[in-house]
């Protein structure tokens, strides 16, 4: 699956680039001219593009691009929370639209329900060793003989690390990029998602820094 995501902010753009990349093949533009660029070099299967860029907007860039005939599947992510900025989204042409602040695993969920919702190839499982395979849509490990069901939770904690692997990474990173303001856990909750997924991945392939955070290897 290839994505075209236009965002400007330089450490959300960062962040979400680097979180896609994990799952899907990824080109990021800063500005609607550079996402032109992109596009008039290649077709993609999904656009998510910022309202707020230099030069036309989001919406008006998509509008341009529908107005081509353009049909390729768009989300549109803002900071704007008002039902103007909504409808001008959709009748641009956008099927989707997500709000600032969000987690990746939100996004990732509108993904892949624009995935099944506009017959988009299947994304590669992901190897984590010799033995195991991960398959991010199934939310499954699997050695070949037996599968693991991840929960929700796992997935995205899984997926962070698969995101930065060989990084140390707090508690408080991982926290803030996985739970929402109004559902943060405990310690002793964070710990309990990291032995699951140790029981499902291997203990050796997340190791603990005491009073630090955790690595993927």
């Amino acid at each position: 699956m290839k994505i075209l995501l236009m965002e400007d902010d330089p450490v959300l753009g960062d962040i979400v680039t680097d979180y896609l990349q994990t799952y899907y093949e990824t080109h990021r533009a800063f500005d609607s001219a550079e996402a032109q660029e992109f596009i008039d070099e290649g077709k993609y299967d999904l656009f998510i593009f910022d309202i707020n860029v230099p030069g036309k907007s989001g919406i008006e860039l998509l509008e341009e691009l529908r107005s081509f005939n353009d049909t390729t599947p768009a989300i549109i992510i803002t900071a704007y929370d008002d039902t103007k900025h909504l409808r001008e989204s959709f009748d641009a042409g956008a099927h989707d639209y997500i709000k600032k602040p969000f987690e990746l695993e939100e996004l990732k969920l509108r993904i892949e329900k624009s995935r099944v919702l506009f017959h988009i190839e299947q994304d590669t499982p992901i190897k984590l060793s010799e033995e195991l395979t991960y398959y991010p849509r199934k939310h499954v490990v699997s050695d070949g003989a037996k599968e693991t069901k991840l929960r929700p939770k796992e997935v995205v904690i899984l997926d962070y690390f698969i995101a930065h692997p060989h990084r140390l990474i707090s508690q408080d990173e991982l926290i803030q990029n996985i739970w929402g303001f109004d559902e943060l856990p405990s310690d002793g909750t964070l710990r309990s998602y990291i032995r699951k997924l140790r029981e499902a991945i291997g203990a050796d392939k997340i190791s603990t820094q005491r009073g630090m955070g955790y690595r993927y290897e």
